[in-house]
């Protein structure tokens, strides 16, 4: 386990700058798999044995998102989720993003 999964995604107010390339490659090496897009925000795509599968991780994602605080763009189908995050407020990549994608990786 990484000290982000211990870590309560808080909210952002704005004004505060996204993280630096330096600093989005560091959190990069305690997440699993995750892709950085245009240092901008993150994306994991995860793959399920079918639909129902899909939908129910989809399920928990929401609750955790709910219980975050902090929600992802989700988008799945037969057998694949695909979520991407960031953070709105400073519409870049923020350490809650990190956070919630570490938390994430313990769903499945």
């Amino acid at each position: 386990m990484n000290d982000l999964t211990n870590k309560k995604c808080v909210p952002c107010q704005g004004g505060v700058p996204s993280l630096t390339e330096v600093k989005i490659n560091n959190y990069l090496r305690k997440v699993k798999e995750w892709s950085v897009i245009d240092n901008h925000h993150l994306e994991k795509s995860f793959t399920f044995i079918d639909f129902k599968s899909s939908l129910s991780f989809v399920n928990k994602v929401g609750e955790l998102a709910e219980q975050e605080n902090h929600h992802p763009d989700i988008c799945f189908t037969w057998g694949k989720v695909v979520i991407t995050i960031w953070t709105h407020k400073i519409n870049g990549i923020h350490e809650n993003d990190f956070i919630l994608a570490s938390k994430i990786d313990k769903i499945k």
